[in-house]
């Protein structure tokens, strides 16, 4: 057990202004998340604290994450897409999701009875990564650039480094909340509301709001 975890499920994340306070998310589900907790472990994964939650990784790669929300909390396959999900307990995050899948909890009782389950999806996913598969990433590079964005790109040569040297994801992130506004002048807005993360290297979630 990593200690960073023990003061995460005492505390709280830290990323926002309800850290070590009784409203933090972490503090609606103790119980879900220190049992998710023990079933990941059990499969003999690396824990850690990534993005402010436990991350369990293989040789340094992601696996699974726990996360707790206002509603409910996950469990969180980095490559969800690839595995069988036999007993269709896995969701999508948003209808642009390419790869992470997660299974959502508001109770003990359920966790318990899907801890077989979840530990043989655990297991799975630990093979995938193991014989180096990886999710289809096609979509992304379909995406076309917003006029707002090029035109952005050209008259600042800093903001276009920037943006190109984004990771895949965080490109492809930007690029659908650009052009998902169907008037220019939003689309621009969004692109200089969001410059300064770009500009730091940042994706567009990497700044938490609760």
């Amino acid at each position: 057990m990593n200690p960073e975890v023990d003061k995460f499920l005492i505390d709280g994340c830290g990323r926002c202004s309800l850290y070590q306070t009784p409203q933090c998310k972490v503090h609606r589900w103790p119980h879900e998340l220190r049992l998710l907790r023990q079933i990941v472990l059990d499969t003999g994964l690396e824990e850690q604290i990534k993005w402010g939650f436990p991350c369990y990784t293989l040789n340094n790669a992601n696996i699974v994450m726990i996360s707790p929300f206002k509603e409910h909390c996950v469990l969180s396959f980095f490559k969800g897409v690839l595995l069988n999900d036999s007993e269709k307990i896995l969701e999508n995050p948003g209808e642009n999701s390419q790869s992470v899948k997660f299974a959502r909890f508001t109770d003990v009782k359920r966790i318990e009875q899907l801890e077989t389950t979840l530990k043989n999806y655990i297991f799975e996913a630990i093979e995938v990564e193991r014989q180096g598969l990886k999710p289809d990433f096609k979509q992304k590079d379909e995406l076309e650039y917003p006029e707002e964005l090029v035109q952005k790109m050209e008259h600042d040569a800093n903001f276009k480094n920037a943006f190109e040297a984004l990771t895949p994801g965080r490109k492809r992130g930007y690029i659908l909340h650009f052009t998902s506004s169907k008037q220019s002048k939003t689309r621009m807005a969004r692109i200089e509301k969001y410059a300064p993360l770009i500009l730091e290297g940042k994706g567009m979630h990497d700044h938490y709001k609760c």
